[in-house]
């Protein structure tokens, strides 16, 4: 049931904030492997991007990827959270009754790993769908999907199984590292929340507030990850299905750092924020509060 919980928590997340994962794909893809200046900018800034995709694509560009988008959160957070939260009910995360910060790091980061390489499909379509645009405003390298299931019919059938899972190398340290930090985050304050007495044991606010907090530690970590990710998965790949610009999660970080920096890294900050923190602080709110009232009405 946690697994299913779990899910059920991301998907109502996923919801509010498609639209931002949809301009933090594009603001990420802005540029590719060139310097700065030597590239139109299409997107200024968060801000802006949701204003020019709205403008010229209207609520369905917004909107793009939305079933693949609560699909991938069901199947990853499902399984993510679903594992940490078994280990964290059978006590492997504490030492003499305490959350241990090295024991729910690597709990964290153990159950992000199951939840990427089993939604890794799923994310490589969603990746394809948001980036997709009108030619106006086009970034990346642009898929001709009609939808989830043409998209993973068609990779499917150019690439066999395999094909469904390119990108996992990237996806597997994104998750882990992004899992790592929200969930032993989250723990570390809902506990020391509990012990300070600011909120009553059992009140939303204890979740809301320790998800505020993971949410920024989460998005820092995560953010180099997830331009790595979501550029190796949108690349275009020859008829053996290996990518025409990076060979993989090492030369991909390394030619973003050689051409466009460091800041290469963190493109689309703003946007990964937006979209990263408030998904964080909704679907652990949504996760912790979903548990207490199964494990409270349930039993």
């Amino acid at each position: 049931m946690d697994f299913v919980l779990s899910g059920v928590a991301a998907c109502g997340a996923c919801v509010l904030t498609n639209p931002l994962e949809v301009v933090k794909t594009r603001m990420q893809l802005q540029g590719e492997l060139q310097s700065r200046g030597s590239y139109q900018v299409y997107y200024r800034n968060v801000f802006h991007a949701f204003y020019t995709i709205g403008r010229v694509e209207g609520l369905g560009g917004l909107q793009r990827g939305l079933l693949a988008g609560m699909l991938y959160q069901f199947f990853m957070n499902g399984f993510r959270l679903g594992s940490y939260a078994l280990i964290e009910s059978a006590g492997y995360i504490h030492t003499e009754g305490r959350v241990s910060g090295a024991k729910s790091t690597a709990a964290g980061a153990l159950s992000g790993v199951v939840g990427a390489v089993m939604a890794s499909p799923i994310y490589l379509v969603k990746t394809h769908l948001q980036s997709q645009s009108t030619s106006t405003i086009a970034v990346g390298h642009q898929y001709q999907h009609r939808g989830m299931m043409h998209a993973l019919l068609a990779i499917h059938k150019q690439h066999g199984i395999v094909g469904l899972w390119r990108g996992s190398s990237a996806a597997v340290p994104r998750v882990s590292v992004g899992s790592a930090a929200q969930l032993s985050t989250f723990s570390t304050c809902r506990e020391l929340i509990t012990d300070l007495q600011v909120f009553s044991e059992d009140s939303w606010l204890v979740a809301l507030s320790a998800g505020m907090v993971s949410s920024v530690v989460v998005v820092l970590a995560m953010t180099p990850f997830d331009v790595i990710s979501t550029r190796l998965y949108n690349q275009p790949v020859d008829h053996l299905g290996q990518g025409r610009l990076y060979r993989g999660f090492v030369d991909c970080c390394s030619r973003t750092l050689q051409m466009e920096g460091l800041t290469g890294l963190y493109k689309g900050l703003g946007a990964s924020y937006f979209r990263l923190g408030p998904h964080t602080i909704l679907s652990l709110l949504f996760w912790d509060q979903l548990r207490y009232v199964y494990h409270t009405y349930g039993n």
